[in-house]
């Protein structure tokens, strides 16, 4: 049974989520939250598997309390709630380490198809052309380094080639095609780069990405980030 919170301040939209999500019987909606604040509580006195997060709420917002949560419970997935797709402080949650956003007017088989990925831990919960646009849009405005983070440079070549590569959008079996390696070699490294890292997800991985200036806004990756094909 997967144990979702929701936390909106619009009764509305609260009953809504519920409604869709009860319907479906591997789902147990634990609990409902009108704050920010009232949301880390929630997640404090149950520990669901996925949290529901309205990015823009009254007092404590989203983003406060998705950076709180995420510090305190490592195992709760959260989903950001938005009536746009491309808002910044969706954006800043991506960065904090949230799975992925829903908006509000989604079809409910998509609300329960991204809580069911988010509580199996998939990391792509963003389509690739949503990922690229919304990273793009803000990663812009984020001051460039004058040099690589030191966690760049822990990363073998192989493995920032990974790294550019999921920035491009690719999922693993791409990845996989375009370096000529297995699939499970790829999943390796892909484990390596989040670990050498310290992130959460793939998500986390395009963020930082453009944010180094690895990969650049609006530019076209050659193609296979520089890499010579066939080393693993």
């Amino acid at each position: 049974m997967i144990r979702v919170a929701i936390a909106d301040d619009q009764q509305l939209v609260r009953s809504g989520l519920r409604t869709i999500l009860e319907t479906e019987r591997d789902i147990a909606v634990i609990g409902e939250a009108a704050d920010g604040e009232q949301a880390v509580e929630l997640v404090r006195s149950e520990s669901p598997d996925v949290l529901l997060l309205d990015v823009q709420m009254p007092g404590t917002d989203g983003l406060a309390a998705a950076k709180q949560i995420l510090e305190e419970s490592a195992g709760c997935r959260i989903l950001m709630l938005t009536t746009f797709d491309l808002d910044e402080y969706v954006y800043q949650a991506l960065r904090l380490g949230a799975v992925g956003f829903l908006l509000k007017d989604m079809p409910g088989e998509d609300i329960v198809t991204a809580v069911r990925q988010a509580a199996r831990g998939v990391d792509a919960l963003l389509a690739p052309a949503v990922t690229r646009r919304l990273v793009e849009r803000f990663a812009h405005a984020s001051p460039r380094p004058s040099t690589r983070p030191e966690q760049l440079r822990a990363l073998t070549p192989r493995e920032l080639d990974v790294l550019k590569l999921i920035a491009r959008g690719m999922s693993n079996a791409e990845i996989a095609q375009e370096l000529i390696v297995s699939e499970t070699t790829v999943k390796t490294h892909v484990a390596r780069v989040l670990m050498k890292l310290g992130l959460r997800d793939r998500i986390q991985a395009v963020v930082l990405a453009y944010e180094s200036g690895i990969i650049q806004p609006g530019a076209e990756e050659d193609s296979a980030a520089g890499a010579s094909p066939g080393r693993s």
